[in-house]
């Protein structure tokens, strides 16, 4: 009821500043292009080259409160809701989906509050692409900008289609270190047919009608079918479906979902669990995760066979699978280095929910360099090899995600066998000095000798 008030108050808002521009001539509507022309010309030049800059005036977005250099503080900075006055259905489907939600997921991360403010809300980090998600225009006194959302693809202030058409648009957030798409995209088959070919292709027409001059798949073709802004797939960012009827699949997830701090280290659902449902950070049930795949074999049926998608998703299911497995052992390997007191005690083990499970989910902020190696293990090569394989990009699978992360695997085995010959060392070194002056002193030091020669031969091999 909240939502549909706030639809009908901007609604009628927006109708009584049209129909007082309307009333007060030409005048008025230039009104803020006339100052900003000297103030910010290019924003202005922007905004008159896209189409919304013939039809209708700043002030809808920005309202009528600021109106000179003294009444600044007083301009409205748009948010969703604001396009969605005049875009309802495509802000409907957005607050359905994915994008919606980017600014509340990257929030509950649990060291989001430990970062610098300038990367957070000030998006000079994860903000700058998190901003996408839906937020209101209050508690933005320090960082005000960057509040709508839309305009993440939309770029203000043209707000340009044809530009959001591009697959560039989505390369912004969508390259780099944890989501790689526009780096396996771009140097697959379909985006090289596209780097050939696209230039020659219709952008003006919407993607319901895309099929017609474009010869490749592009990032909207396959996401936003039709134009849809709902953006889900079936294994979301995070590659995560609860329901699991592979067995051996169901327990390694368990000790996937151990390190998102998700489960606890018995397996029970902790605070966070609440929180996978609402951020849509994972499919709660096969039918949910069934049906975002039909849509996707419906969208690669229209250039391949149903059997050839079917065969070919499938294939990818079963990297992340094999994925998966690796990553599981490795967690398990961290866990016991907890659990038996080879790692000591983080400062912070109080904020950690699955404890001696360690938490991926703190990134960077973990307390030790097996630990480090572990979520780097999760958050770049296990997503960039189960990410690789929905892309059609076999090299980028091989060489940047499934060998990255079977090396990764050799490095934490290799390190919980030292950090345990050196507990071990630390241990018989312990006795040796407690057995100083007693009988049989020499052969505990002898037997010390040799423990220490162990640990650096297996340091060595």
């Amino acid at each position: 009821m909240k939502v549909h008030f706030t639809s009908v108050t901007m609604v009628l808002s927006m109708f009584l500043t049209l129909l007082i521009l309307a009333c007060m001539g030409p005048a008025a509507a230039s009104i803020c292009t006339d100052c900003h022309s000297d103030i910010t010309p290019e924003i202005v030049d922007d905004f008159k080259s896209g189409v919304m800059g013939s039809e209708i005036d700043c002030s809808i977005c920005h309202g009528l409160a600021h109106n000179s250099a003294d009444t600044v503080d007083k301009v409205k900075m748009p948010t969703h809701e604001t396009c969605g006055a005049c875009h309802t259905e495509q802000d409907t489907q957005y607050m359905d989906g994915k994008h919606s939600i980017a600014w509340t997921a990257f929030l509950a991360m649990p060291t989001t509050a430990d970062q610098p403010k300038e990367l957070m809300e000030g998006q000079k980090g994860c903000g700058g692409c998190h901003k996408i998600g839906a937020k209101d225009e209050t508690g933005w006194d320090e960082y005000h900008y960057g509040v709508v959302g839309c305009d993440n693809c939309h770029t203000r202030h043209s707000f340009s289609v044809e530009e959001a058409r591009r697959p560039e648009a989505c390369m912004t957030c969508h390259q780099g270190f944890d989501h790689a798409q526009w780096e396996m995209y771009s140097t697959s088959k379909h985006g090289s047919i596209y780097l050939t070919e696209g230039d020659d292709w219709d952008w003006s027409a919407p993607l319901s009608d895309a099929k017609e001059s474009y010869t490749a798949p592009t990032c909207q073709m396959c996401h936003m079918s039709d134009g849809s802004h709902y953006v889900m797939t079936s294994w979301g960012f995070l590659g995560v479906r609860v329901e699991e009827p592979n067995e051996e699949w169901a327990e390694d997830r368990v000790s996937v979902l151990k390190s998102y701090g998700v489960l606890d280290a018995d397996g029970n659902p902790t605070p966070r669990f609440d929180l996978i449902g609402p951020a849509k950070l994972a499919r709660l049930t096969m039918d949910e995760w069934n049906a975002p795949r039909e849509e996707m074999i419906a969208v690669c049926g229209d250039c391949h066979s149903e059997k050839f998608a079917r065969i070919s998703l499938k294939e990818g299911d079963q990297v992340l699978r094999e994925a998966d497995r690796i990553y599981a052992q490795s967690v398990e390997i961290v866990a016991a280095l907890h659990r038996d007191g080879i790692l000591p005690e983080p400062e912070y083990i109080d904020e950690l929910p699955s404890y001696p499970y360690p938490d991926v989910l703190r990134f960077y902020d973990q307390s030790h360099p097996i630990e480090e190696d572990l979520w780097v293990m999760w958050m770049k090569y296990r997503m960039r090899t189960f990410q690789s394989a929905f892309h059609a990009n076999a090299d980028h699978e091989q060489w940047y995600g499934w060998a990255p992360l079977k090396e990764t695997a050799v490095n934490i085995k290799s390190e919980d066998r030292s950090l345990r010959a050196e507990a071990e060392l630390a241990e018989a070194v312990k006795s040796g000095a407690s057995a100083q002056g007693t009988p049989g002193f020499e052969a505990t030091l002898l037997g010390v000798a040799f423990v220490a020669m162990a640990v650096l031969l297996r340091r060595r091999g």
